[in-house]
């Protein structure tokens, strides 16, 4: 894996700084801290930092044609690499190297801006275009691999693989994003394609921005789309089983590629444990597994993952996460660039730091859940969608939004009788119900939380606009597939593949994903509703089709995810850093925060009486972001 920048001039005549480029790509030597390389010309200046995996002798970056016309950056892995040399060679195309890079290269020269529709894999590049002045930047199609990009106020374009880098830039301006502020506080990450500042974008998944010096704009454009749609005669089980573990070891196949050693991230969950299964049957080797565990049992699955492990004969390691790592919550801050809060980032940092001392390379099962409805809420929505089938908006709006008003919030109450959060739901329509089902602070929360002046600079604006942007190309008459949609297009590259990334690249390790393979996704997308979810079993194709290799405990347990005990260490041993934080002066010197809900919302949680982890945390973040990233 890797790292890229870049500097598009303002005038063709003008070559860019050389300073400014060594500065940026030096920030992003943890991505790639094997080989460096910069090139610099008239119009343009690319950076690359090395992690090298494949064709480790050759490779260097930024890599050209055989007359240098075309020069690439490029982070990331193309699967399918050899097949489209060979096909390129016999079409004329010199080669001089054995990696994907260099197939980047004559893909653009031979088929332009639709090479990305060729590529299978995970991918972030930028091709520079002497003879056509053109500069082409893409990203692959699920966002498995971050770009960012700039306008500067003299014209000048910059991009790289993390912000961190183009903040570098004394140039850039550094305001934040009240828009993004508040996605932020409803999602707990800043949905693509804002960032936290102002000035900086990122490009979405599946698109391409094509930028030729001196251009004032350019708007990014979309080369894919997952289309969930039912082709054809429904499959038998049996059958649709046998493909699902066909399609998914060609996926892991392609994945085991490395010069480098290799292994995987196991959970005690049924993506992770899917996809160790599948590597034991592809290797004679073991597969080399890591595991994190927490000293809380309720928390802690590294038994039910050392149990997956000794069934395959895979070497095991584990370690765990205690409240001391908490440390720890600055530097995921330094790390993210942008706040970030998914409380399993820290987790995530540990177990790639734990992989790293024996692997370069693994595989994990992110994506598994958009990909195959693992999540609970989707069959929540399911049966919310259905309600509102049945009964027309001028009906449900008044009479559950009024219902909702009356019933008393019970969050300490059985599940059956928490009816005001279902009830709000049905007055809404189907973009606000999913809203609410994935906001870590609802609206109504968030309303409480922040102050009048920043209301004023919202002037309005609601996260929701983040999922109705998405909504028009959803499914309309598959509620499941709508919700998997809206989280292909947010949760999945804006929480858990940014989260993978950055934790993993922090230490040099490179994470493939093969249930984000895109034919495993366009296949996936296929299956009729009663493959994703049966009754209230969610991925049953995928369960049902791994039942002869996988403990019965990881695949119908509870589903549980990789979250830690905040609330608890909150109320515990992170009781006062906690208080220092949200009451401190940092977030109080923005304005832009109701000062005695923060309080109250620490002395609530802190009492025992309410679990307000979630913002907290949400809070916790934001003010590490403002200190290690704003004010320095």
């Amino acid at each position: 894996m890797c790292g890229l920048v870049g500097i598009l001039a303002a005038d063709t005549a003008a070559t860019p700084d050389r300073a400014l480029l060594e500065r940026m790509n030096t920030v992003q030597f943890h991505r790639g801290p094997d080989e460096g390389g910069t090139h610099l010309e008239p119009g343009v200046a690319l950076g690359h930092r090395r992690l090298s995996i494949i064709d480790l002798a050759g490779g260097q970056q930024p890599l050209g044609n055989e007359d240098n016309s075309v020069l690439t950056v490029y982070n990331g892995e193309i699967y399918n690499f050899p097949e489209l040399a060979q096909e390129l060679r016999a079409r004329g195309h010199r080669f001089r190297t054995h990696c994907d890079t260099e197939v980047i290269v004559h893909a653009w020269e031979e088929w332009g801006e639709s090479c990305v529709e060729r590529f299978r894999g995970m991918f972030a590049f930028a091709v520079w275009d002497r003879r056509r002045q053109t500069l082409f930047l893409a990203r692959d199609r699920l966002g498995i691999k971050p770009l960012h990009y700039a306008r500067l106020p003299d014209g000048r374009w910059l991009f790289a693989s993390e912000i961190k880098s183009l903040l570098v830039c004394p140039e850039l301006p550094r305001d934040l994003d009240p828009a993004a502020v508040e996605e932020y506080f409803a999602f707990g990450y800043v949905p693509d394609p804002r960032s936290i500042f102002r000035h900086v974008h990122k490009l979405p998944p599946g698109h391409t921005l094509t930028l030729k010096p001196g251009q004032p704009d350019a708007r990014p454009r979309a080369y894919w789309d997952v289309h969930f749609a039912l082709e054809g005669a429904v499959p038998g089980e049996d059958a649709s089983q046998q493909e699902l573990r066909d399609r998914l070891a060609e996926a892991v196949r392609i994945r085991l590629v490395s010069e480098v050693p290799l292994g995987a991230f196991l959970s005690g969950g049924v993506d992770s444990g899917a996809v160790v299964a599948t590597m034991s049957s592809l290797s004679s080797d073991p597969v080399n597994a890591c595991s994190i565990g927490f000293d809380d049992p309720r928390y802690d699955e590294s038994a039910l993952a050392r149990r997956v492990a000794e069934n395959f004969g895979a070497n095991h390691i584990s370690e765990t996460v205690a409240p001391e790592q908490f440390q720890l919550v600055d530097q995921l801050g330094l790390l993210y660039d942008e706040p970030f809060a998914d409380s399993s980032a820290l987790p995530t940092f540990e177990v790639s730091r734990l992989a790293r001392k024996n692997v370069t390379v693994v595989l994990s099962g992110d994506g598994g859940d958009e990909v195959m409805a693992g999540y609970r809420r989707y069959r929540g929505y399911r049966h919310e969608a259905r309600m509102r089938a049945l009964l027309p908006s001028s009906f449900r709006r008044p009479i559950f939004g009024a219902l909702a008003r009356l019933y008393p919030k019970a969050d300490w109450a059985p599940q059956p009788l928490r009816a005001k959060a279902t009830f709000q739901a049905l007055a809404c329509d189907a973009t606000e119900g999913y809203m609410r089902s994935v906001a870590v602070i609802d609206d109504a929360s968030r309303s409480l939380l922040f102050s009048k002046e920043f209301k004023r600079l919202l002037s309005g604006y609601s996260a929701v606009e983040v999922l109705r942007a998405h909504a028009g190309n959803a499914p309309k008459d598959d509620p499941l597939g709508y919700a998997q949609y809206l989280d292909m297009k947010t949760w999945l590259p804006g929480d858990i593949l940014t989260k993978v990334d950055r934790a993993s690249m922090a230490h040099s390790l490179e994470v493939r994903v093969p249930m984000l393979d895109h034919k495993f996704v366009e296949w996936a997308a296929t299956m009729p509703q009663m493959f994703r979810v049966r009754g209230n079993e969610g991925k049953y194709l995928l369960k049902r089709a791994f039942e002869r290799d996988l403990p019965r405990e990881v695949l119908y347990r509870r589903k549980q995810g990789f979250v830690m005990p905040i609330a608890d260490w909150f109320r515990g041993p992170l009781r006062q850093p906690l208080r220092q934080a949200v009451l401190g002066g940092r977030l109080a010197a923005t304005g832009w925060f109701d000062q005695a809900r923060l309080q109250q919302l620490v002395d609530q949680h802190q009492s025992g009486r309410w679990d307000h982890s979630r913002p907290l945390w949400s809070l916790l973040m934001f003010e590490s972001f403002l200190r290690t990233r704003v004010d320095t």
